[in-house]
């Protein structure tokens, strides 16, 4: 309760995750292609992160994301970026919209029918993670993008 209002902090979010990329990639791995998963506010963490590194992150998934969060970041994203929204989030499915008119990178918006927010449906999560997976497979195998 006490750190709450530090989910809608981005900036903050963003730069931890900045940090454990930094971290992660060290000389001892620097072959290793990082690609990163948001939820919710995380996806705009995400993004915004994405963004600083250029193409260093190879791929980016937000589900049920607030990419929109990532302001003035989305369109400096390079990363392959495929955001997930479930049907019954109409508020959200708006805020991913606009976000994906503004990015400027690969990219794909998937509406999973039946689904809100929280994908709390029996299966949903299962199809999630299928989906994210595939991405993931595309842009971070060694053959990826040359």
């Amino acid at each position: 309760m006490r750190t709450r209002h530090l989910r809608f902090d981005i900036g903050l979010l963003s730069d931890r995750l900045a940090e454990a990329t930094r971290w992660v990639t060290q000389e001892s791995a620097r072959e290793l292609r990082v690609g990163y998963f948001g939820a919710s506010t995380g996806g705009g963490a995400a993004l915004m992160a994405a963004a600083h590194f250029g193409a260093e992150i190879r791929a980016v998934v937000s589900r049920g994301g607030r990419p929109d969060l990532a302001g003035e970041a989305l369109p400096r994203v390079e990363s392959p970026t495929l955001l997930i929204v479930g049907a019954r989030d109409s508020q959200v499915i708006e805020l991913n919209r606009h976000a994906y008119a503004r990015l400027n990178c690969q990219k794909q918006m998937i509406i999973v029918p039946g689904v809100s927010h929280l994908f709390e449906e029996p299966g949903t999560l299962d199809e999630v993670a299928h989906v994210a997976c595939e991405w993931f497979r595309q842009h971070l195998h060694r053959d990826a993008g040359g």
